[in-house]
């Protein structure tokens, strides 16, 4: 899946310099580099399991992330 990100221009010069030093290209570069975060620090979802019993818990039909100012809005108001 491509996906595009703004660097720094120092990032983006040190990221060149690495891949011109490695002969890696830019994009093996930071698949590596985002796999050795992952595999360091885990995923938000695995890190926290507090969080796991929230996800899914609202059971109205729709994208609920789409109408939050509304949903509140109805919420509050007793609806």
């Amino acid at each position: 899946m491509p996906i595009s990100v703004r660097l720094p221009p120092r990032v983006e010069q040190q990221l060149a310099a690495y891949c011109a030093h490695t002969r890696l290209t830019k994009s093996e570069a930071v698949k590596r580099a985002l796999e050795r975060l992952f595999q360091e620090e885990g995923t938000p979802a695995a890190a926290s399991h507090a969080a796991q019993r929230f996800i899914g818990s609202d059971k109205r039909p729709g994208d609920v992330a789409r109408h939050t100012k509304r949903l509140l809005r109805e919420h509050f108001r007793g609806k």
